[in-house]
């Protein structure tokens, strides 16, 4: 399998975000595994790329990242999180 490129991972987080809708969160395996491309045991090496992608774009503010259901600030991210759309003004 061939490693995706830090832009395709974020396409993916904003592709699986975005159709999620924003009172709805995404798991980063869900991420790793359409990238993985139907290969079950491949998704796991994709998780820290899919972190990291994560991280730069809660940086630029197109999604929070959760834990237990709640954002947390970059500098806390660490162990089980979820991703979600970040919100936009007009939205609650």
């Amino acid at each position: 399998m061939t490693i995706p490129e830090a832009a395709a991972i974020a396409a993916e987080i904003l592709r699986q975000t975005e159709a999620r809708g924003a009172d709805k969160s995404i798991c980063p395996s869900e991420v790793a595994r359409a990238l993985a491309g139907g290969e079950e045991s491949a998704w796991r090496p994709l998780m820290g790329r899919v972190r990291q992608a994560a991280i730069a774009l809660a940086e630029a503010g197109q999604v929070e990242i959760l834990r237990k259901g709640k954002p947390v600030p970059i500098a806390e991210v660490r162990g089980v999180i979820r991703l979600r759309r970040a919100a936009t003004e007009g939205e609650t």
